[in-house]
């Protein structure tokens, strides 16, 4: 589902134009948790339950919010197994993927800049 487009410097992405690149990944991955998500999952396909472990501070509503939003946006795959009890997995896919570099540069610029 690509809903997003370029035209004369503009990007158009969720019906909304943005003038700086910046501003629409900040707009996909800035929630609060989802660039810590993707930072996770990019080292590991992991259930829900060990994501939640990870984010023991969010609520469970909110990092279900999250993940649903960064599944909508093509950047994290939801693959739910037919069988009891329920086991949901969520792993990056190739767009998510796309973005680890710059998380990557991101935790890089913070242990260089921001250690006391």
């Amino acid at each position: 589902m690509e809903h997003n487009a370029v035209t004369s410097d503009v990007i158009v992405f969720r019906d909304k134009q943005y003038k700086c690149g910046i501003d629409v990944t900040l707009a996909v991955v800035g929630g609060k948790w989802k660039a810590s998500i993707l930072w996770h999952l990019a080292q590991q396909t992991m259930r829900f339950s060990e994501l939640q472990r990870q984010f023991s501070e969010t609520t469970r509503k909110m990092l279900t919010q999250q993940l649903r939003e960064l599944e909508a946006d093509g950047l994290v795959h939801r693959k739910v197994y037919a069988q009891v009890p329920p086991k949901v997995e969520y792993s990056l896919t190739e767009k998510g993927r796309s973005i680890y570099p710059i998380l990557d540069m991101m935790c890089s610029w913070a242990r260089e800049h921001l250690q006391d």
